[in-house]
């Protein structure tokens, strides 16, 4: 098998165990006092969420371009840590709800953290990535209801297409994550031997021409489509479908159309240039959810509730 194809091949399953990890998390340890926002149904959150992403990109664009990397990196690894330690706490208290579940949680949310800063080779990423999908995917689908969450991935795939194709800004965002060596993109080697510590610069790579030594995917590509799937799991009723909860069956239709939509970005992305994935994996995420929803519901509010 080609070595691209498989690269694609385990960042397909990587893309689905994430999704699939955060329904584990949602049906088992999150809950309403897990909540981001005090009111899921609010249309204007994923306003604010959108308008605070795009703040947040052009000021570490802007810190990068000052030479000032080490305040990015003091940052995202905070973040990371955080969130890191919030997961590692939520499933450790299924187990034990005393010191020895902070214990564990904080021993071994310091243990990625030192490799991240030490030795941030390619599967220490990818492994704090997974850990952080799952748990980002969660918290979110439990704290937007269906109606705010369409809506953040249709306006979050229109801002991925402009930045990638018109402003061209994420390019350049990936490459300073690149050389910085933080989570936010999943890393797949395509040879035994690579390592993620003698990673070219991404355009750098393409101004040349040479083949690339690993594929890259956002980790925001992995998450927010996968908010979709965790809210129609939360959300949405658990009458039985053909023996099966509808809330389920809804969910893993949506995480199948994400799966179709990352297949055809893989296409693209196997031509050699740099694609914007939200468009494809988020368009085929909602038609996945509309096309299971009107199955297994047969009514066309597609779980959209107006109560404001």
């Amino acid at each position: 098998m080609d070595a691209s194809v498989k690269a694609v091949a385990v960042m397909a399953v990587i893309f689905a165990a994430s999704q699939l990890g955060a329904l584990a998390l949602v049906s088992s340890a999150l809950g309403e006092e897990y909540q981001a926002f005090e009111d899921p149904n609010d249309p204007m959150i994923p306003v604010y969420y959108i308008i605070a992403i795009v703040l947040f990109t052009f000021a570490i664009l802007y810190i990068i371009k000052k030479k000032r990397e080490n305040i990015v990196k003091f940052v995202f690894i905070g973040a990371v840590g955080f969130t890191v330690f919030y997961v590692m706490l939520v499933v450790a208290t299924l187990f034990d709800t005393g010191i020895l579940a902070l214990l564990a949680s904080i021993g071994l949310t310091a243990v990625l953290l030192y490799y991240l800063l030490k030795k941030p080779e390619w599967y220490v990423v990818d492994a704090t990535g997974i850990l952080m999908a799952v748990g980002v995917i969660g918290i979110l689908g439990i704290s937007l209801n269906i109606l705010p969450v369409l809506i953040l991935l249709i306006a979050l795939a229109a801002y991925d297409a402009i930045s990638v194709y018109g402003t061209k800004h994420m390019v350049a965002l990936a490459d300073g994550v690149t050389e910085m060596k933080l989570p936010i993109l999943l890393v797949i080697p395509k040879r035994k031997g690579y390592s993620y510590l003698n990673q070219k610069p991404l355009k750098e790579q393409l101004d040349e021409g040479s083949e690339r030594e690993a594929m890259f995917m956002g980790l925001g590509d992995v998450i927010i489509p996968g908010v979709l799937v965790a809210s129609a799991f939360y959300y949405l009723s658990d009458d039985l479908f053909m023996g099966v909860p509808g809330n389920l069956v809804v969910a893993l239709g949506a995480l199948v159309g994400g799966l179709i939509g990352f297949l055809v970005l893989m296409r693209y992305v196997l031509k050699g240039n740099p694609q914007a994935g939200l468009p494809l994996l988020n368009g085929g995420t909602v038609l996945g959810y509309i096309a299971a929803y009107l199955i297994v519901f047969q009514d066309l509010s597609l779980g959209i509730s107006l109560q404001w």
